[in-house]
């Protein structure tokens, strides 16, 4: 009777673990983690994407305010309120983004609610002579996005291809992730000018990919290969490679089932209260995956076309984080995402 009640036991686990991709660990692993090198209070309000210029000044997107923000030796400064935004539940002046020729043109792209709809524009980041940064005059480049008051996706990043790639949320419909021809739930590729990409794969249409619920996260590792994070429902938060064309389920599945005509979850959180995943960078083959209602910074071993065990950093020490990202200096930027008001950490990566 005990073997058969572990036996039984142990085919609920083994069951589990096929369905759920790679499960987080117990713990950090002393040693290989990133390094706190120390906090900015920064009085921020709601910060939700950080950009850096070639001189390590970040640029911060300010949800509810809707005040784009420059940080320089350690201080916050406004560089100008973003005109159309209409800030509402989760919408408002959400990611950012730097022209592929920024030192040429100065165009910084923003994602942001709208008074209809989300949409993408792009601005000039004029610099005056005494070094302060300025708006110049908004230039739409996308629009159409269905908005909510949750799911608006948001996130946007130029790759390596040099094109536009835009992360939407399903907007609260959710079939519409798996319509071909809607614009929620999808992963979108554009030209700079806002025109969908060539070579996209279902033709003269920006969609890249589909079946997302809530797109938070995209980056590139060494190799060219897109990652995204996304927001599950109750279950389910994933971490995902990207394929042109590919299909990852929502509302069908989540996580990772092996349904034939989906693609499965590389990175499983059961339990949303451990991620609840937003931004996502990569570096030196480690995705770093920052955690909303799951408080901590979640680090993900990647090789090849396949993911490690995550192990969690910072947990519950900083209450909610919204986004990372790369600086110039080789450090690693982690913005909070509280209220109270909000702050960045500065944090030295693993070497590799």
């Amino acid at each position: 009777m005990v073997r058969a009640k572990i036996a039984a036991a142990c085919l609920v686990v083994l069951l589990l673990a096929a369905c759920t991709g790679n499960a987080p660990g117990a713990g950090p692993s002393p040693g290989n983690g990133p390094e706190l090198l120390r906090k900015l209070d920064l009085n921020l309000a709601l910060p939700w994407s950080i950009v850096f210029l070639g001189d390590g000044t970040g640029i911060v997107s300010e949800r509810d305010t809707k005040l784009i923000k420059s940080i320089r030796d350690g201080q916050a400064t406004t560089v100008g309120d973003f005109p159309g935004v209409v800030p509402g539940g989760e919408g408002g002046l959400l990611g950012l983004a730097l022209s592929p020729t920024f030192a040429r043109d100065r165009l910084l792209y923003a994602y942001f609610t709208a008074a209809s709809d989300n949409r993408v524009s792009r601005v000039r980041l004029e610099q005056a002579g005494d070094g302060r940064l300025g708006l110049g005059t908004p230039e739409l480049v996308f629009s159409g996005i269905p908005k909510a008051a949750t799911h608006n996706g948001g996130r946007i990043r130029f790759g390596p291809d040099g094109f536009l790639y835009v992360g939407t949320g399903d907007a609260q419909q959710p079939e519409q992730a798996q319509d071909r021809n809607a614009l929620g739930g999808k992963i979108l590729r554009l030209t700079p000018d806002g025109k969908p990409a060539p070579g996209n794969p279902f033709g003269n249409t920006p969609v890249y990919s589909y079946g997302h619920r809530n797109v938070q996260g995209l980056a590139w590792d060494a190799s060219g290969r897109l990652w995204e994070s996304e927001f599950g429902p109750d279950v389910n938060d994933e971490l995902n490679l990207i394929e042109p064309g590919g299909n990852y389920g929502w509302p069908r599945v989540t996580g990772a089932p092996g349904r034939p005509g989906y693609i499965d979850a590389k990175v499983v959180w059961p339990s949303t209260a451990d991620a609840s995943p937003s931004g996502l960078e990569i570096v030196n083959g480690t995705a770093f995956v920052v955690a909303l209602r799951g408080q901590r910074l979640w680090t993900v071993p990647l090789s090849g076309d396949t993911a490690g065990t995550p192990v969690a950093y910072l947990t519950g020490r900083y209450g909610r984080l919204r986004d990372v990202s790369l600086a110039p200096d080789g450090t690693l930027w982690v913005l909070s995402n509280n209220e109270n008001p909000d702050f960045a950490l500065v944090l030295k990566p693993p070497h590799p």
